[in-house]
């Protein structure tokens, strides 16, 4: 038996993070026991337990959210354990047993909290526009029992003691709204102290300084940082060293850094000009100091070349053979003089370098050498790229070029492997896509002159994240920074972070202040962090609330600005901004869906407003039917989004309408997508629910535009923004607003956890989950993971040779689920921790998937099918030839019954689904 996967606040071992409260939270493994018998938590001051400051026990402790309130010291280390007696069920010869473990001893580090910073803000003199390095040399006076540097930097920092990198943080102090706070990061730098010692802080642009966002640098701007050395003796003596007037400085040889452009490192910078050091200058700069609220951000993961391309223009291009987010380190030789000069891109185009998509983003490394052997990589920029074009080099040795994934520090929750290539790559695509854009914030995108937190993206995709990865730590920073602009623009809600735009709004987009909060508690079912967020939740629809009542109340939101279905390929032109779903209807939909969550959260935290909130969502969903649904339940937005929004939110008079009329409105828009980020990245989760697992199968199977596997031929590593970002030709679509490296669209992932492998959470937490999978031929077998707040649930299954069907599941201690076997004739099962494995005879044989509703497009794919058809019913391959997708979307059930009609023979036809109904799919 073994207590594995202690956090505390979502994270293992936080240093300097700030604690408003401590929430332990773990997992158990490796024991025939069901569930927790009784559990024991213990924080003290010493890792021997000897100074216990809290102390909790009981068979009820919850092991997804045990939350502790004390008032802490400032600079201390915390030490945590926890001790569970598992149960087991009941038989006579089970219930004598007894399974006893001790996690072991976590902790956390709080940083300076209230203490007063007695160092200051430290600077350049007037005129000095370069980019500078402080420095301080001291001699520690005995032997040293503990250190630790608090440190900071405008706009970015790094810092050094005896050469030696503080911390694995790259980019820090990260990103956020500096006039609101800016962090401070807490390093454990004893094992670099020497005797005599030297510390250093480099500077670069960064965020606060360059070039970011809508708005325009300010090179007015000073360079700052401050830091705190407290080293504490074995003697009992403590010692404080601390940015101030006797530190000194002088030129980097950073010439430019940008988040947008890139960097230049020139070791020759200085050869023929005077650099001397001088004194710093103490700065009265007013810049509120926050200890950490962001995860670690650093390299999490190396890619080699995987081949080094000359192209037809002549250029030399490294192919990592992954889009990512990172940034690339080189190892080669470069004799004194050279200038080696590195360019990005995401994409070739006529087998030559190209990144014209980045738009004024020139994102470029160079280094100019002076022949001293080091580590190259840039330290104040990031990339996104798969392709980087190499030029000042006589030779470029691919061997010691090396990618390096940036993202911040997650545990990856969610696996996956199915029997088809084209979907594992898609899973890795969503993956990669998250692994991308989750630098301290979830951006767009990582590569253009943009790399904003945009809301709606995050919001259509945190629940695929939550899957991927375990998000909450990532999350609960960025809902920080929301809730700190939310209280500047009186309720309002971002469109993205960091604001600069404030108080504009969008439905779908500013939603996420209700969006996420649930989805976090439904994922990690963590209420404290529930009741931190609900008053972001409760402001931000009492804001649109306000707004409604100028107007008389009319329980709608048909004002004010809306980004609606965002790229909808309904809208005047494939490549229009705005789709055709009514984006008023959009944005009411989504006011009762945030009013709804704000009423289950109150209901939930015991709140009294649980009614008021409940009753405005009855009233704005009855504004909804009155002025967008017919008296007989006819939607008047007749869009894919309309629809699928009506049976995601539950608004309509009628549902089995509501799923009539969207597989109508699907066979009149011949099986194509039409949805944007609201519709599509719901879509396949929202049929599946519906009973239409089938389209959704369809739609992600699908392999032309638009379609998922469209860009998976086209040999996309990541998600793209537009569903035509590159044409069938391989050439790009367009440069003004085109990413290959956006998630919004990866929500599809959802749709394979929930439904495909069939792990979908019924308490929050996951501490019941309802299996329920979907086989189908095409995906060949599922084999899923997913380490849930709970533990690690497995979901299995596999058509076999004779048509049987077999399932195998995985519960976690102290969790239970319910079994639903598809076409089994049996009742659902509940079981508790433990593994479970059937295989039966379906009612209906899996191995044949098409027959006489399968329309002419994906029949035409399958050889024998064609073959059927040529024999059968000629006029059916007469009309696939004419490659018209209305005619194409067409069954030989419709086909036959239009002949019939016209009083024409149809044995052919009935002769031709039969044959059809016997086909086995073969995966290829």
């Amino acid at each position: 038996m073994e207590i594995y996967d202690v956090k505390i606040n979502g994270l293992t071992n936080p240093v300097g993070h700030v604690f408003d409260t401590v929430t332990l939270s773990w997992k158990v493994r490796g024991t025939k026991g069901i569930r927790q018998k009784n559990a024991k938590i213990e924080i003290a001051e010493d890792p021997a337990f000897i100074t216990v400051i809290a102390v909790r026990e009981g068979s009820s402790l919850n092991s997804l959210a045990e939350t502790f309130e004390f008032e802490q010291k400032p600079c201390t280390r915390y030490y945590c354990r926890i001790t569970v007696e598992a149960e087991f069920d009941e038989t006579a010869e089970e219930a004598a047993k007894s399974d006893i473990a001790v996690s072991e001893v976590c902790y956390f580090e709080t940083a300076k909290l209230d203490q007063s910073w007695k160092e200051q803000w430290i600077t350049t003199q007037e005129g000095d526009h370069f980019h500078p390095v402080f420095k301080k040399e001291f001699t520690t006076s005995g032997k040293v029992r503990s250190a630790r540097l608090y440190v900071s930097g405008l706009g970015l920092f790094e810092a050094l003691i005896n050469g030696e990198k503080a911390g694995m943080d790259v980019l820090a102090p990260f990103i956020s709204d500096y006039a609101e706070y800016v962090q401070y990061c807490t390093y454990d730098v004893k094992s670099l102290l020497q005797e005599e010692n030297r510390i250093q802080i480099y500077l670069g642009n960064g965020w606060y300084k360059g070039r970011f966002g809508f708005g325009k640098p300010d090179p007015d701007k000073k360079f700052l940082c401050i830091a705190e050395l407290r080293i504490e003796y074995e003697d009992g003596t403590t010692e404080v060293l601390g940015t101030d007037d006797s530190w000194m400085y002088q030129g980097s040889e950073f010439e430019l850094t940008d988040i947008y452009d890139g960097e230049i490192q020139n070791y020759l910078l200085w050869e023929e000009k005077e650099n001397p050091w001088k004194k710093a200058v103490t700065s009265e700069a007013k810049i509120p100091l926050s200890a950490r609220y962001s995860p670690p951000l650093h390299e999490m993961e190396a890619l080699p070349v995987k081949e080094l391309i000359h192209t037809p223009a002549g250029e030399t291009v490294l192919d990592f053979g992954q889009n990512f987010a990172g940034m690339i380190e080189c190892c080669q030789k470069l004799p004194k003089g050279t200038h080696m000069k590195l360019e990005f891109g995401e994409i070739l185009q006529d087998g030559n370098f190209y990144h014209d998509n980045y738009r004024t983003a020139r994102s470029v490394f160079e280094y100019i050498s002076d022949g001293l052997d080091r580590v190259i990589k840039p330290h104040f920029t990031f990339y996104g790229f798969r392709y980087v074009k190499v030029s000042g080099l006589t030779e470029v040795l691919p061997e010691c070029f090396i990618g390096r994934a940036v993202y911040s520090e997650m545990e990856q929750t969610g696996e996956m492997t199915t029997g088809n290539e084209k979907i594992n790559q898609l899973f890795q695509n969503t993956m990669w896509g998250l692994k991308s854009n989750f630098l301290d914030m979830p951006t767009d995108c990582p590569q253009r002159d943009e790399r904003l937190g945009w809301t709606g993206d995050a919001q259509v995709f945190c629940r695929t994240a939550g899957y991927h990865m375990d998000t909450r730590a990532f999350y609960h920073k960025f809902q920080h920074d929301l809730r700190l602009d939310q209280i500047k623009n009186d309720g309002k809600v971002a469109v993205y972070l960091p604001n600069n735009l404030p108080g504009m709004t969008s439905s779908v987009w500013s939603d996420i202040a209700t969006f996420m909060p649930y989805m976090l508690y439904e994922y990690y079912g963590d209420q404290s962090a529930l009741k931190a967020n609900y008053p972001m939740m409760k402001d931000w629809v009492d804001s649109i609330i306000r707004e409604d009542e100028k107007r008389g109340a009319q329980y709608l939101w048909n004002f004010g600005f809306h980004f609606g279905d965002w790229l909808a390929l309904d809208g005047a032109t494939e490549q229009s901004n705005y789709g055709r779903t009514d984006s008023h209807y959009v944005a009411s939909v989504y006011y009762y869906a945030s009013a709804l969550y704000v009423a289950e959260a109150s209901k939930i935290l015991g709140l009294e407003e649980e009614e008021k909130y409940r009753a405005l969502a009855g009233r704005i969903y009855q504004a909804i039917l009155d002025e967008f649904f017919s008296p007989n339940g006819r939607l008047t937005v007749d869009t894919q989004t309309g629809y699928i929004l009506a049976l995601r939110f539950g608004i309509y008079r009628d549902k089995e309408r509501m799923v009539k009329d969207l597989r109508n409105r699907i066979k009149k828009d011949c099986y194509r997508i039409k949805g944007g980020f609201v519709g599509a990245t719901m879509m396949s989760t929202v049929l599946a629910e519906n009973g239409m697992a089938d389209l959704a199968y369809d739609f992600l199977f699908f392999e032309k535009f638009p379609g998922w596997l469209y860009e998976i031929n086209l040999g996309a590593t990541t998600i793209w923004e537009r569903w035509n970002s590159v044409l069938p030709d391989g050439k790009i679509s367009g440069t003004g607003m085109n990413s290959l490296n956006h998630y919004s669209y990866g929500s599809v992932a959802e749709f394979l956890y929930r439904h495909a492998a069939g792990i979908i959470p019924v308490e929050p937490g996951f501490k019941k989950v309802r299996f329920e999978p979907k086989p189908d031929i095409r995906l060949g077998f599922m084999k899923c993971s997913y380490e849930s707040a709970s533990g690690r649930y497995v979901s299995e299954w596999k058509i076999n040779e004779d048509g049987s069907l077999t399932f195998r599941f995985e519960v976690p201690f102290g969790a239970s689920a319910v079994i639903v076997l598809p076409d089994s004739g049996r009742e659902p099962e509940e079981v508790t921790a433990g593994q479970y494995e059937y295989t039966y005879m379906p009612d209906r044989d899996y191995r044949t998937p098409f027959g006489g509703g399968t329309r002419l497009e994906l029949l035409a794919e399958n050889q024998e099918a064609r073959k059927v058809l040529e024999t059968y019913v000629p006029q059916a391959v007469a009309a696939i030839a004419t490659e018209n997708i209305e005619k194409m979307s067409e069954s030989l059930y419709e086909m036959q019954a239009q002949v019939s009609m016209l009083g024409g023979p149809v044995d052919h036809y009935k002769e031709a689904i039969r044959k059809i109904e016997e086909i086995r799919w073969q995966n290829r």
